[in-house]
Formats: C-alpha cells, structure tokens, sequence
C-alpha cells in the first residue's frame, strides 16, 4: 500500500507532521517534508529511515507552494498524497485577540492548505488518482470560547474539504478529514503559554504517534472524515443533537482555559 507513495507533508517539522514522515519512511513510502524552518526539518530528517527529501516552504506564499509542488513532480513525477498539517492557534477572548493574529491564523491554517491543494490538484486529477487529506480539528466541528478565530479557520478546512469532495466524485481522487482532539506536541507553546488549556485536557490530549496511524489508516480505508478521540466524536454528537444544553455547559468549562 505505501511502498514507493511519494507523500507530501506540511508542516513536518514537529508534532503530527515529523510523526507522520517516520511511519511512512518505515512503511517504504517517500515522505516530502516541508515546513518553513529548513533548520527543523533538518533535525527530522537525521532521525528517518528509508528515503526522503525535505523542502523549505512557507504555505502562506502561492509563489513558493507552487514552485515547491512543481519541484517534487519534475524530479518524481507524481505526487500520490497531499497532507494539509500546517497550522497554528492561539486561544484568546475575541475581544483581547489581535485581528493580525486571527488573519494569520486564517492565512495558514485554512488558505495555506487551499493554496497546496490548489497547486497539486490538476497533477493528480490528470494522473487520475490521488489523495488529499486535511488535518482539522474537534474545534473545527464544535467551537469553544477563546479560540474563535482558531475554530473559524478549522470550520473553513471541513466546509472546503466537503465541497471539494462532491466536485472530485468520480475522477479517482479522494477528499479526507481528520479531526484530531487536543494533541501532545509544541502547538500548546504558542496557543496556550500560561498552560491552564493543557492542564484542563491532559487527561484526553491524543499522542502524535496515535494521531499518525490515524492518518496513515485513513490512506488506506480512504474514509471521508473521522474524530477522534472517540469520546470527543460523541461529544460533537450531542452537541448538535442538543446544542442549547451543552452550549452553556460548554461554556461554563472552556471559559476557564
């Protein structure tokens, strides 16, 4: 299933990213990691085995995405998988929150992955298969206070990824979703510094390694969306069954981040 795949990662520099490159270096596949700083991704590399190749790429510039795409396609000829995993937040009450914070956070996390979708959709659709997989978020099917802008930017992933699915019945390439709970890795450094977020959800925060065969699961089975963990998945089905109880449950809880 993955022996030669050439799969594209954003945002491989840490966490779920750098995760996701080591199993599937393991698997035989030929991980691309990207992310903005060439420093860290360096780091990642030493610690893969099998063959990969890194590129530094900044997924707010169109100019940079496509030539990076085009860069991986002349020298492979193909890209099988996309993984949309750049993304940052910051948990903030919408009234103290910067408007140069959530503009970022919409430039990364929603038009970063728009512009590499953008840039490697017509490769796959003349190859007639592909793969592209978006990492969202629980917050980006159930918002909480504090992270409006974050849970906008991720309601924005799931909305393109369901369109962009229903245009590409049929031509062999497939659409997923992942949305992954709270996950152990650096993204509490800058979304939450004061800790009281990770203090509050360590008990459900999700491993990177778990949240990687998650991924690497999804390539597989190619299944449109999946929330994990699975409480958090029953949780945004209550939620919508009855939104006026938990909305002042919820924000009872999330208030106190």
């Amino acid at each position: 299933m993955f022996k030669d795949k050439i799969v594209v990662i954003t945002g491989a520099s840490s966490g779920i990213g750098a995760e996701i490159a080591k199993q599937l270096a393991e698997k035989g596949a030929i991980p691309i990691l990207t992310a903005r700083s060439l420093e860290k991704l360096q780091k990642v590399s030493t610690k893969l085995s099998g063959a990969h190749e890194i590129f530094q790429l900044d997924v707010t510039s169109t100019e940079q995405v496509f030539k990076v795409m085009n860069q991986i396609v002349q020298k492979y000829g193909k890209i099988d998988i996309l993984i949309n995993n750049a993304g940052f937040g910051i948990f903030d009450r919408f009234v103290d929150a910067s408007i140069e914070d959530i503009e970022e956070m919409m430039n990364v996390n929603y038009m970063g992955m728009v512009r590499c979708t953008k840039a490697v959709l017509p490769i796959m659709l003349k190859q007639k298969n592909g793969h592209i997989i978006n990492i969202a978020s629980v917050a980006g099917k159930l918002a909480t206070a504090k992270a409006s802008g974050y849970s906008a930017s991720k309601f924005a992933v799931i909305g393109f990824s369901n369109g962009l699915r229903h245009e590409l019945n049929g031509t062999g390439v497939y659409v997923s979703t992942l949305n992954p709970g709270p996950i152990d890795t650096p993204f509490f450094d800058r979304a939450d510094p004061s800790g009281h977020y990770v203090k509050q959800v360590k008990w459900l925060m999700l491993s990177p390694e778990k949240v990687a065969k998650e991924v690497l699961k999804m390539m597989i089975d190619k299944k449109h969306e999946k929330t994990i963990p699975s409480l958090a998945n029953i949780g945004v089905k209550l939620y919508h069954l009855f939104p006026k109880t938990f909305d002042k449950w919820i924000a009872k809880q999330m208030n106190r981040k």
